[in-house]
């Protein structure tokens, strides 16, 4: 089934109709690819061309007997208008009848260049199931009278090899650019990466990035920022707020701006962070820290793309992109009254939580490169570890005593330390053991502090009170790795690894049950805190 428009210029007839081109008639005159019915969309009343659409409905009738012909009168306002021509053709495809037995295709060789691509658009968008079908008149060598060529385009890019591979090369060099080059393993920081490259593609709605300090948030954000203003998504600046430093009127002022004498200590005007960012990305970090006023005037400016600054009569538009930045939970503080839950539902349509360095050891090899160059970079000149040195150093960064608590914070830190100190250019073992050793110290009192702070939780600090240190030390170390594990079994066999092999019975999971059980726990105690 052929859908197209009549030509009144290349459809025409006459006395020497058949010495020309006629791309309607001629779709049909290919011994290989018979049409069963013809749909011609064609203009109504006076203005109509009912004369070539009768002799075209004769000349059919000789060329292709078994070609049934449908007239549509369709009205398309100003054929080089755009709106109307698109409405009147997508009123068209919403009011045909398109059976799922038929194979419908889109002739757009016919019609003025602005129905032809409103025809590509609709087809694109599958308001018109069909594929396109392109047509051309007699090539050289060719006698004019021959009806020339036809060609069925298929708009799923999928199946072209050449153009999928396109695709994909250019989708993985922008999730390797978002990833600033870094050669990621873990799988699912991977996946959340490539979601991330997608939404920014497709979308200008705010992004919600989570996860705790140091996880890479404002670092991403940026990226996220370059990326889109490298496609062209967005045009203006990228203005960064750390809202954790914003306090009533300060942060009022700070975001949405402020006239003179707006409150005390407002001497002069001041200009408007929200309005710097229009057009381009406003990123909010630590967005959990707004003041319950300034989420409300915030909400207004992300939905209406106006506000109004203090003390001013007179509304500011700004039409950015957000994104925000948390390491707190959002749902706990909306529902404690901290945190409004009408922007929270506007700001979280794309969450993507950012996992903590621990969770993420297949990369911190490549994060160990990628510090090394980033500080050959500052200092121009390259430090590089010795064999043994790197796989010490990787041997405790992967390990469950390096809980890396500031995340790429401290990773980066650390790494700088030892370029530092490196004699000749060169990190050795004993350099690498007295970072660690620096570390270790350094993480001491946050260990501490968060298995007791974790314990409490849990059991209250009643409860707490009535367990041995000693035995608070060993129960903390269950907990964290609980907290890290997605069942009772995967916790259960990190906890029990070094004995399985000599146990004949190997159920982990109702052995950590028993032992959570001591203490009035379980698992599910554990996960939803």
């Amino acid at each position: 089934m052929v859908i197209g428009l009549l030509g009144a210029t290349l459809d025409r007839g006459g006395p020497k109709r058949w010495e020309r081109w006629r791309p309607t008639v001629d779709v049909c005159r290919h011994e290989d690819f018979v049409v069963d019915r013809l749909e011609v969309l064609h203009t109504p009343g006076p203005r109509g061309h009912a004369h070539i659409l009768d002799e075209l409905e004769q000349d059919l009738a000789i060329v292709s007997p078994e070609t049934r012909l449908v007239r549509h009168a369709i009205d398309l306002g100003d054929p080089w208008d755009f709106e109307s021509v698109y409405a009147a053709l997508l009123d068209f495809a919403r009011g045909y009848r398109f059976s799922d037995d038929e194979d419908y295709l889109v002739h757009i060789t016919t019609g003025t260049h602005v129905a032809q691509i409103c025809l590509f658009l609709l087809t694109e968008s599958r308001e018109l199931p069909a594929r396109l079908l392109q047509s051309s008149p007699p090539g050289p060598g060719q006698r004019r009278t021959e009806p020339g060529t036809v060609r069925i385009i298929d708009l799923d890019l999928s199946k072209y090899d050449q153009i999928a591979s396109r695709f994909a090369a250019r989708a993985a060099a922008d999730q390797s650019f978002l990833k600033q080059g870094i050669a990621t393993r873990n799988q699912g920081f991977n996946d959340l990466i490539e979601q991330i490259e997608r939404v920014v593609l497709s979308s200008r709605a705010p992004i919600l990035l989570t996860g705790p300090t140091g996880s890479g948030k404002t670092r991403l954000a940026r990226r996220i920022y370059e990326l889109a203003h490298e496609r062209r998504q967005v045009a203006g600046r990228f203005v960064e707020v750390n809202c954790a430093t914003l306090r009533g009127d300060v942060a009022m002022s700070a975001l949405f701006g402020h006239e003179k004498g707006a409150f005390t200590g407002a001497i002069n005007k001041r200009d408007v962070l929200l309005r710097a960012a229009d057009g381009g990305v406003l990123f909010l970090v630590e967005i959990g820290e707004l003041g319950l006023d300034d989420q409300a005037m915030l909400l207004r400016a992300i939905e209406d793309k106006r506000f109004m600054p203090l003390g001013s009569e007179r509304e500011v538009e700004s039409d950015f992109a957000l994104i925000a930045g948390t390491n707190r939970e959002l749902r706990l503080a909306a529902a404690e009254g901290r945190f409004r839950e009408d922007l929270l539902a506007r700001i979280d349509l794309w969450c993507f939580e950012l996992p903590p360095l621990r969770r993420r050891p297949e990369d911190i090899e490549p994060n160990l490169d990628y510090e090394l160059e980033r500080w050959a970079a500052r200092n121009h000149s390259r430090v590089t570890f010795n064999r043994e040195a790197r796989a010490r150093f990787l041997e405790f960064a992967r390990s469950p005593t390096a809980s890396w608590p500031g995340n790429f914070r401290d990773f980066s830190a650390a790494v700088e330390r030892m370029a530092t100190l490196a004699a000749g250019a060169r990190i050795d073992r004993s350099l690498v053991e007295q970072e660690i050793e620096r570390l270790r110290n350094q993480w001491a009192p946050t260990h501490r502090r968060r298995e007791t702070d974790a314990l409490a939780q849990l059991l209250g600090p009643e409860r707490l009170a009535e367990i041995d240190r000693f035995d608070r030390v060993q129960l903390a170390e269950v907990v964290a790795v609980c907290r890290e594990s997605e069942t009772l079994s995967i916790a259960g066999r990190e906890l029990f690894a070094a004995s399985r092999a000599r146990r004949s019975s190997q159920n982990d999971a109702d052995r950590l049950r028993k032992y959570l059980a001591r203490f009035g726990l379980s698992f599910a105690d554990i996960k939803t805190g």
